[in-house]
């Protein structure tokens, strides 16, 4: 019998990556897409959601510098 482990990916409305990006404006995090700089959210029912893996490992790399 095979095990498998499934992951959930946490998906992040715009109100909870605001909060989680320090409280920045929604225009800012538009801004941001635009010139990607944040990964692009999914479209899920009409809403943009973002993958809270991608966002995380996307602040490690800008920490360590490995994006500007």
């Amino acid at each position: 019998m095979s095990t498998s482990t499934a992951t959930s990916a946490k998906y992040l409305t715009l109100m909870e990556l605001r909060e989680k990006l320090g409280n920045r404006s929604r225009s800012s995090i538009y801004a941001d897409l635009a010139a990607e700089r944040l990964p692009k959210p999914v479209k899920l029912g009409g809403r943009l959601l973002w993958i809270e893996e991608e966002i995380d490992s996307h602040l490690r790399a800008l920490r360590d510098g490995d994006i500007c």
